[in-house]
């Protein structure tokens, strides 16, 4: 295999798409959160933070304001400290949050007894909870930081359902949900002017393609995605409504190649409307719960970084870096130990970290190195000027990859044998065996 510079990819940065949702989190025990520093995670977006109901203590605004007919602007009516404790530990940490404005999702629970997933029932008093919530941890307030975070999203797939009735997120009506969105976000932007405010976590885009995932719960209501974001952009780009949209974030539980198609489809769609400058987030993904802790499914997200690197995309969130989920694909939930993919996130940082994106000699678009119909061989390069790191992920059968020049070369795998460890490096002209689903790392100058 040989790697060529293309000076027209030479202002391409690798992207921020190793960020997770959520973090390790042992109840309130941060003590692996050394493991996110060590794969270099950018992004932590916290949704569902501790389970059912947000833990009962983290994010969640019921969580944090817990009683509706309080005082919003009095600090005694808030209760930040599992929060604090969360926050601070990822910004120790060198993670960034992605904070998401709202309330966990109440899958099983609402058959009870739908607890917190209505609609607000002051929106104007619901926007200045979540503008005191950003005081706190950006300005100060109420004995609070200056974290400065950046990305705050408005609630978590209000879309999931047609039927209110039947949404574990939003038992109000999409049009409810557009007012929120209109108030709440030219609230926040007239306080904070230089945060980023957006939304919805949208469920994404199956029937874009006819598809549906299993994982998602995917069904004829796909439809209904579409639908909704489409009446979505509408709403807030007319002039009655106007609403500021600094980044959409929606979700998907398919495979690469059809994230891809996904995000082409988002991307076209906020610029037809006039938001060609609002970010799109891929804020929930996960490829095959099925095969967590497999070398196939840390095969499945390298092949998921390397697409989404050349689709257009800006910043994504695995999901899930809790333990305690069987969405959990980062830790094993009986050792606590790393699975295969965490070295996958670990093995994008060095590429992340180098910055630059250059071109891989043979590869097509989307960074594929065989023909598309057979199982694929990808590959993506990057580089700061003077080191260079290219990452291999195989999806199909053994490979011999043929060593090219390159000074000081250093190979890494994840394998069956390999936590993205070093193996010999062979001379150049000889070759190493890239087994099934296995990773490679290449470090040289």
């Amino acid at each position: 295999m040989s790697t060529t510079v293309n000076n027209s990819l030479s202002d391409k940065k690798i992207k921020p798409l190793h960020g997770v949702c959520n973090a390790p989190l042992l109840w309130s025990d941060t003590s692996m959160f050394h493991y996110m520093t060590e794969a270099g995670i950018p992004y932590s977006r916290l949704h569902d933070t501790g389970g059912e109901f947000g833990g009962g203590i983290f994010v969640d605004i019921d969580n944090i304001f817990p009683s509706f007919d309080a005082d919003e602007t009095s600090p005694s009516s808030y209760d930040f400290a599992f929060t604090d404790h969360l926050i601070k530990s990822l910004v120790d940490a060198g993670v960034r949050p992605i904070y998401r404005l709202g309330c966990s999702i109440e899958n099983q629970q609402r058959t009870v007894k739908p607890r917190r997933i209505f609609p607000p029932r002051d929106y104007e008093k619901w926007a200045r909870i979540c503008e005191h919530i950003i005081r706190h941890y950006n300005c100060g307030w109420a004995d609070g930081f200056e974290f400065n975070i950046e990305y705050w999203e408005i609630w978590n797939e209000p879309d999931n359902q047609p039927n209110p009735a039947d949404s574990p997120m939003w038992l109000g009506s999409k049009e409810q949900f557009f007012r929120l969105y209109e108030v709440t976000s030219n609230h926040l932007k007239s306080c904070f002017p230089d945060i980023k405010v957006g939304g919805y976590g949208s469920c994404g885009f199956y029937s874009v393609l006819n598809t549906t995932a299993a994982q998602a719960n995917s069904s004829p209501r796909t439809d209904y995605f579409i639908e909704f974001f489409e009446d979505f952009l509408k709403y807030i780009s007319c002039p009655e409504h106007k609403s500021p949209l600094d980044f959409f974030s929606w979700h998907s539980y398919a495979g690469a190649d059809e994230n891809a198609v996904f995000a082409a489809h988002a991307r076209a769609r906020l610029d037809a409307y006039g938001f060609t400058h609002t970010e799109s987030i891929l804020d929930e993904w996960n490829s095959d719960i099925a095969v967590r802790g497999t070398l196939a499914d840390a095969a499945n997200i390298g092949k998921m970084l390397v697409t989404m690197q050349n689709s257009p995309v800006d910043i994504m969130a695995y999901y899930d870096a809790q333990w305690n989920t069987p969405y959990g694909g980062l830790f094993s939930p009986m050792t606590l130990m790393p699975f295969k993919a965490f070295y996958v996130f670990k093995a994008f940082d060095a590429l992340y970290r180098l910055g630059t994106q250059t071109a891989v000699e043979g590869a097509d678009e989307l960074g594929r190195l065989r023909p598309a119909e057979l199982p694929a061989l990808y590959a993506l390069r990057a580089t700061d000027g003077e080191k260079i790191a290219l990452l291999l992920v195989n999806t199909g059968e053994a490979l011999s990859i043929t060593r090219r020049p390159g000074k000081g070369m250093k190979i890494s795998l994840i394998d069956e044998e390999h936590n993205l460890e070093p193996i010999p490096t062979p001379p150049v002209g000889k070759s190493f065996t890239l087994a099934e689903n296995a990773i490679a790392l290449l470090e040289y100058k």
